[in-house]
């Protein structure tokens, strides 16, 4: 844990994270997603998480429950992690995207821009020691470069994100391995490092740091609240009852 973090108690961290949550839930940024979508799938682990993983979108049955990688990727994960001795809940996973795009399809620039802002916050909030970026569109958004997957994959390297150095990790995208079975071996392979990379600790932290000023959430979004998948009668969900801290 960083002395940032250790400066900001567990429960502020947690309030300030259900804050961006609140917001995020009835976000109309993209009105096309908000159109279509039946829950925001803000994220969901542990709020004092030294591991941090990022897909990039959510899928049917994300969309369905609001919490991300609960498919069969999200079961391909489950596994990967407990055969390097972590459980989903030591861990926060997020996307690049908390709405389904309609049809699974791919991200669009202007909605990555649109939500980019939620996951940033969320990074600065929970300040990770390692993310892991899973696939393509997640290793771009963090790195700031357009190099794929294939080339980066397994190769930790220390980036900034914002007023944080953090330890990147990019990986394929579990999915990859469900489409193409030989690439269970390279993503155990990649998997493996996690241990070793989370032993290090933090990197070394800009000297500026204790200069920067408290974490910016996202301002509050325009116009009506989204509709949510909420049954007619019922409370609408809160975030720890999603599984988020």
């Amino acid at each position: 844990m960083s002395a940032q973090q250790s400066e900001r108690t567990a429960a502020e961290r947690r309030e300030a994270l259900k804050e961006v949550y609140e917001q995020a839930r009835g976000c109309m940024r993209c009105p096309q997603l908000a159109a279509t979508r039946k829950t925001v799938v803000f994220g969901a682990g542990n709020a004092d998480a030294e591991l941090m993983f990022v897909g990039e979108a959510p899928g049917a049955s994300e969309d369905e429950q609001g919490i991300p990688f609960v498919g069969r990727a999200g079961k391909l994960l489950d596994q990967l992690l407990q055969e390097i001795g972590l459980e989903r809940s030591q861990v926060f996973i997020g996307n690049v995207l908390m709405c389904r795009p309609p049809g699974n399809r791919d991200p669009l620039p202007g909605e990555i821009e649109n939500c980019q802002e939620y996951l940033f916050s969320k990074v600065a909030l929970i300040e990770p020691s390692v993310i892991c970026t899973l696939g393509n569109f997640s290793t771009k958004l963090l790195r700031g470069d357009p190099t794929g997957i294939t080339r980066l994959h397994g190769q930790a390297e220390v980036i900034t994100l914002g007023a944080r150095a953090v330890r990147l990790y990019p990986i394929y995208h579990p999915a990859a391995a469900l489409y193409t079975p030989r690439m269970l071996d390279t993503l155990r392979e990649d998997f493996a490092r996690l241990p070793e990379l989370l032993a290090l600790g933090p990197p070394p932290q800009p000297a500026h740091e204790e200069l920067l000023p408290e974490t910016v959430l996202p301002e509050p979004t325009e116009g009506p609240v989204a509709q949510t998948a909420t049954p007619v009668g019922e409370s609408p969900p809160e975030a720890d009852q999603l599984g988020l801290f």
